[in-house]
C-alpha cells in the first residue's frame, strides 16, 4: 500500500519534443521506465497498452510529475548539446536476464561520443560470440537514448540497425560528434 492508501504501481508520462521527433518518457516511482520513439498517436497509444499490460496498471499523462521533472530536464539538456549524461533513476523492470546484464553494462561502460561493437559488448558481458544477442537486447532496450543502444555498431564500420530507424541513430552519433552532422 502507498503513502495514499492505494494498492498498486503509479506510471506516469508525457511527451517531449526532440530533434529526432517526440519522445514518450514514462516513470514510475522506482524511475524512467519506458522511452518510445515517433511519439505520436497510434505509436503512442500502442507504447501506452503495451506498459499497461506489462505493468498492470494504466499509465497516466502528467507533464508536471515530479518523476517525470528530472527525466524531462535532462532529455531537453541532452538534445541541446548541453548534457553528456544521463544520471536519473531507471526501473529495469521491463527486461531482465541477458538482455538487462547488456544494456546494464552499456549504460556504464560506454560514455557519450564513444562507441562499441556488438562484439565487443558481447565479451564485456562475458558472452563471446553472443553478438547476434546483443543485438536483440538492443532491439529490446526499453529505455533508448538514456540507455544508449545507438552507440553499438557493427565491427566492420557499419552502422548497424536501431529500434528508432537508421536515420534517427546516424542523428544521435551526430549528436554526439561519432558522425558528422547528416546534410539533410
Amino acid at each position: 500500500m502507498d503513502s495514499h492508501g492505494q494498492y498498486g504501481q503509479q506510471v506516469v508520462w508525457t511527451v517531449v519534443g526532440t530533434d529526432i521527433g517526440p519522445l514518450l518518457l514514462a516513470a514510475t516511482r522506482d524511475g524512467l521506465v519506458n522511452v518510445v520513439f515517433h511519439a505520436t498517436g497510434a505509436a503512442r497509444d500502442r507504447a501506452l497498452e503495451r506498459l499497461a499490460a506489462r505493468l498492470g496498471t494504466e499509465p497516466v499523462e502528467a507533464p508536471g510529475s515530479p518523476l517525470l521533472t528530472e527525466a524531462i530536464r535532462q532529455v531537453e539538456a541532452y538534445f541541446a548539446g548541453r548534457g553528456h549524461d544521463f544520471d536519473l533513476p531507471l526501473d529495469w523492470s521491463l527486461i531482465s536476464g541477458f538482455n538487462r546484464r547488456v544494456l546494464r553494462e552499456l549504460a556504464s561502460g560506454v560514455p557519450y561520443g564513444e562507441v562499441v561493437g556488438y562484439g565487443d559488448l558481447a565479451c564485456r558481458v562475458g558472452r563471446p560470440g553472443a553478438a547476434q544477442a546483443v543485438g536483440m537486447a538492443m532491439g529490446a532496450n526499453p529505455l533508448p537514448v538514456v540507455v544508449p543502444c545507438h552507440r553499438v555498431v557493427e565491427s566492420d564500420g557499419g552502422i548497424g540497425g536501431f529500434g528508432g530507424g537508421v536515420d534517427t541513430k546516424r542523428r544521435l552519433l551526430a549528436l554526439e560528434g561519432v558522425l558528422p552532422e547528416p546534410l539533410f
